[in-house]
């Protein structure tokens, strides 16, 4: 039995380590201001490109263009994590040891 559950982890592990290698080649587009400003974002959250559609760009409302920024890099964001979650989130439940919560 013990065999058993230490051959289910070594696999989740090994599973698990390939799902983070193949999350972080993956990139998702955040956007803001309907499509005003893009951002690439990787699977480690990392900023992998950024676009900005000249007409956003106005020096008397700098304000506005950091908050579009930051709007286009939280979508991105979000949509790295829910991807993350559907990619990772079934491996606790490889496991099944009852009373643990997995």
């Amino acid at each position: 039995m013990g065999g058993d559950l230490a051959a289910r982890v070594r696999k989740m592990q090994g599973d698990m380590e390939k799902a983070q290698e193949e999350l972080a080649d993956e990139i998702v587009t955040g956007s803001a201001g309907g499509g005003m400003v893009e951002v690439d974002m990787d699977g480690h959250l990392a900023v992998q490109a950024l676009r900005i559609k000249p007409e956003v760009v106005d020096p008397e409302d700098v304000e506005m263009l950091e908050d579009l920024l930051l709007a286009a890099i939280g979508d991105a964001s979000d949509k790295v994590k829910s991807l993350t979650e559907e990619r990772m989130g079934g491996f606790a439940d490889g496991l099944n040891i009852p009373g643990l919560g997995f």
